[in-house]
């Protein structure tokens, strides 16, 4: 998602700080710092902690991208503010941000392993072809939706969008 983001708005990703690959840009008037840690992902908040506070990013400015294995693959779902959900990753930035939940999210569903396939395994095997079409629309999507929080905050097209989101794939 950084990265189509960083291509989308011609924000490059060119400097290393923090444990993080970062661009300054804008996306259209308004000031955007994308930030790509480039630790593991359950140490994520080591990256996001430290830059936060550097470059005094409010809470209701940082807008954290994570996948979702309660979503279904591609399905994309934009929040306010919430817990981890069990997800080590935004365990970490929550405990680098002062244990403070009050900060966007938007969350790219990933799906649960099949059966009793073993967790890990599912998170790194590589997609589907058809899971892949189902994610590069997700994260064009997800482009579109960065574009609306920037420019309108959470408005009511944000929650048209999670409702339709929520039924994208219902088979009817």
């Amino acid at each position: 998602m950084i990265d189509l983001i960083s291509r989308s708005e011609g924000i490059s990703l060119n400097t290393i700080q923090s444990k993080a690959l970062i661009g300054i840009g804008s996306i259209g008037e308004v000031p955007i710092l994308l930030v790509k840690p480039q630790s593991y992902m359950n140490y994520s908040g080591e990256s996001v902690g430290p830059l936060a506070a550097y470059y005094q990013v409010p809470l209701r400015h940082i807008l954290l991208m994570y996948d979702e294995m309660s979503l279904p693959n591609g399905v994309l779902r934009v929040q306010r503010k919430g817990g981890h959900g069990h997800h080590n990753g935004v365990k970490s930035v929550i405990h680098h941000l002062d244990d403070c939940r009050d900060f966007p999210r938007l969350c790219i569903g990933i799906g649960n392993p099949p059966g009793a396939m073993d967790m890990r395994a599912f998170l790194l095997q590589k997609f589907s072809n058809e899971e892949r079409i189902q994610m590069d629309s997700a994260l064009e999507q997800g482009v579109d939706a960065v574009r609306t929080l920037v420019f309108r905050g959470f408005s009511e097209n944000l929650h048209r969008f999670n409702l339709v989101q929520k039924y994208k794939y219902h088979k009817v």
